[in-house]
């Protein structure tokens, strides 16, 4: 039997992972997660300053069909190594984590219901509608305390990328 594969999307800091969360919560080891933020393009060969001006919230900064290989190589019984990014550096980690099959698959990003590839492998699509207010000051919050970013950082980047993409 293949596994059931949840898609959850929504805007930045609409609640996707604690929602995602919550059903590893429920289901425990049963369930493997696949976050589209695991899969930005590594921009490796751009300097830093270069890296940070990328829009993050177009499609484009996604390797989006190395998610979909992944995502069907899992739903065919197949471990894969999904890629590590780093917020900190902008850009993709030389390491791997290993993900093996399960009977649940969730895949969680702001931009996985964009690719028709991705929408095919998914038996359901839940899409997280939260306030922008609220989306805003978890987002704010966040990239604070977990990405080593100032308020003016992710104010621009709010205003710049974020806001106008969704």
């Amino acid at each position: 039997m293949q596994p059931f594969v949840i898609g959850i999307a929504g805007g930045s800091g609409s609640g996707k992972t604690t929602f995602a969360n919550k059903i590893v919560e429920a289901l425990g080891e049963q369930v493997t997660v696949l976050c589209h933020d695991f899969y930005y393009a590594p921009f490796a060969d751009m300097p830093l300053e270069e890296r940070k001006r990328q829009n993050f919230d177009h499609p484009a900064s996604f390797d989006t069909a190395l998610m979909a290989e992944q995502l069907s190589a899992l739903k065919q019984g197949q471990p894969v190594e999904r890629p590590v990014y780093s917020y900190t550096a902008f850009t993709r980690l030389g390491e791997t984590v290993p993900l093996l099959p399960n009977p649940v698959i969730i895949v969680e990003g702001i931009l996985i219901l964009e690719s028709r590839a991705l929408r095919e492998l998914m038996d359901i699509k839940i899409f997280v509608d939260t306030d922008p207010d609220v989306r805003f000051i978890r987002r704010l919050v966040r990239d604070m305390a977990q990405r080593d970013r100032s308020v003016d950082s992710v104010v621009r980047q709010y205003l710049s990328t974020v806001k106008p993409m969704h």
